[in-house]
């Protein structure tokens, strides 16, 4: 194992406080550094949150209400972090909006504008911020995606649209930014058993994970998506700059089968 030591970093990860930041922001703080986490009103457990790094002794991370969606917020955000810190050295893209669609007939102009809000134009928003703010970028600026992209998934447009212009804007990114040493990066996970994936695909993916004699284990977890962002910023993998990464256990292979499984029981 390598000790990879964060003692004097700071960590940006918004929508920081659940699923796979919340995961990411873990495996900073044990590394040693400062993390900074965004969330909208409401959406924040703090008691339950704070106990989760206060067990393991811990930096407590500083959290701050910020909607990923509006740039007043993103520039009140990062003139708090000014307050306290000189430079921002991993900045994690995290935050996403989940519209469910069920047919053509649900598409809605809006719905995509506010989905890019969240989805994908904040990874470029707070980038750009950052280096008005700090005077400098992100040593490493990481983008969390999904296979949603390549693969159907029912409910899935919208997402999978601002997915797949998040990786397109990570790529070019990276070439805007690698003259001042920093690194982009946009990480592909397969399917992730997070609180908007229960809205999207609710208890009826995991019957189908059942009847396909299938472990539940076979979804990559919050936990091992906080490993694979770590692992990305650590700078054992800068030779992968401006890659989209892809972390999954094999299951995105099987959504035609998911989709005639979903379309047999709605029959019955």
């Amino acid at each position: 194992m390598i000790t990879i030591d964060f003692s004097d970093k700071t960590a940006l990860i918004t929508g920081g406080t659940k699923g796979i930041g919340l995961a990411a922001a873990i495996e900073f703080a044990r590394a040693g550094a400062q993390t900074y986490l965004t969330y909208k009103w409401g959406s924040a457990d703090r008691k339950e949150l704070m106990g989760k790094f206060e067990r393991e002794k811990l930096i407590p991370p500083v959290l701050i209400e910020a909607d990923a969606s509006i740039e007043e917020d993103t520039r009140t955000c990062l003139a708090a972090i000014k307050e306290k810190e000189s430079r921002v050295d991993f900045f994690v893209s995290n935050v996403g909006f989940s519209a469910r669609v069920t047919s053509l007939a649900e598409y809605r102009k809006r719905t995509l504008y506010k989905t890019l809000d969240y989805s994908t134009w904040p990874i470029i928003d707070y980038t750009r911020a950052i280096k008005e703010v700090f005077g400098s970028y992100p040593r490493s600026v990481v983008g969390v995606s999904s296979d949603g992209p390549d693969h159907f998934y029912t409910g899935y447009d919208f997402v999978a649209a601002s997915k797949s212009l998040l990786e397109f804007f990570g790529r070019y990114l990276a070439t805007h930014l690698e003259p001042e040493g920093s690194r982009v990066n946009v990480i592909r996970f397969g399917m992730v058993k997070t609180d908007s994936f229960m809205d999207i695909f609710g208890r009826k993916f995991f019957d189908f994970i059942k009847s396909e004699g299938l472990s539940e284990d076979i979804v990559v977890s919050p936990e091992e998506c906080g490993r694979a962002i770590f692992a990305v910023c650590s700078g054992y993998f800068d030779a992968l700059n401006g890659q989209v990464v892809t972390v999954d256990k094999g299951l995105p292979f099987r959504d035609n089968l998911m989709q005639r499984y979903f379309r047999s029981q709605k029959q019955d």
